[in-house]
């Protein structure tokens, strides 16, 4: 009786409710890292690079082999997010839909390009394609056809490197799906055609795109695979990585900024394309 009375008293005393300090901490940590990390980074190459105006930053991003690598860089990455987008979205329908021996093996190899450092990926491109190897000098003396120091090389190891972005994105699609309205077709007369055209790609697309579209933005900024096999040869196969890379050493930090800010403004473009999909996708 006695604590009870005890007990209601005190919940009946108008007490002051405690300051949320955990929540604004933990608010204040995230922000602060982010700030130091991403924001202010990004705040001094944009200064950097728009300290002598806009016309000198179009100068120097139009300078010819400025021009030239950016779209180098533009055109590979496009061709190589095409070429992904088809085979990510094969895969994951195959990794998803059919069981077949070394699955669970293939499954986990999927993720390696993420894991590996580039740099070891242009070697092994190097070591496979090189001219002086059996397969990359086949290929040059019997069909004209380069790869190494030359463009095809930079989208073979941007295929590599950005392989896993179409996959990951569509597997998880693919295994929530309802296969109800598949089996209610193939029972109607759908060939396995239709069903995958109607049925199955519809809910496929959104997130095929998202992860097209990573693919491109992740493209645009390699740098570690793409100076081995590249060669670095200005106007024929310099990407704009590596031209900044190349302004920095000859000390035109004024440059390497130009060009850091075009990337940056089409890579962040790309990120928030895909989040506004994302959220599209959620909301459907």
């Amino acid at each position: 009786m006695t604590s009870a009375v005890v007990d209601g008293n005190l919940g009946a005393r108008p007490g002051r409710a405690p300051l949320p300090w955990g929540r604004w901490g933990v608010r204040a940590v995230a922000l602060s890292y982010l700030a130091v990390i991403l924001i202010i980074p990004l705040l001094v190459i944009f200064q950097d690079g728009l300290r002598e105006g806009l016309g000198e930053l179009w100068r120097q991003v139009t300078l010819p082999v400025a021009w030239h690598a950016l779209k180098l860089t533009l055109w590979t990455a496009a061709l190589m997010t095409v070429i992904n987008t088809v085979m990510g979205l094969v895969t994951a329908y195959v990794l998803v839909r059919y069981e077949f021996p070394g699955k669970s093996l293939l499954n986990s190899l999927i993720d390696l390009p993420l894991s590996i450092p580039t740099l070891v990926t242009g070697v092994m491109f190097v070591i496979l394609y090189g001219p002086q190897q059996a397969l990359g000098a086949w290929l040059k003396d019997n069909l004209g056809f380069q790869v190494i120091f030359a463009p095809p090389g930079i989208v073979l190891v941007l295929l590599f490197i950005t392989f896993p972005f179409v996959v990951r994105t569509v597997q998880p699609v693919l295994l929530e799906l309802d296969r109800i309205q598949e089996d209610a077709a193939a029972t109607l007369g759908a060939g396995s055609w239709t069903i995958f055209r109607r049925i199955i790609l519809p809910p496929l697309l959104l997130p095929v795109l998202s992860g097209g579209l990573l693919s491109f933005a992740r493209a645009i900024g390699e740098f570690g695979s793409i100076v081995i096999v590249a060669g670095n040869i200005p106007l024929y196969s310099q990407t704009a990585a590596v031209y900044v890379l190349g302004e920095v050493e000859s000390e035109n930090r004024l440059g390497a900024s130009a060009v850091s800010i075009v990337m940056i403004a089409i890579a962040l473009s790309l990120v928030l394309l895909v989040d506004f999909l994302h959220r599209r996708s959620q909301r459907g």
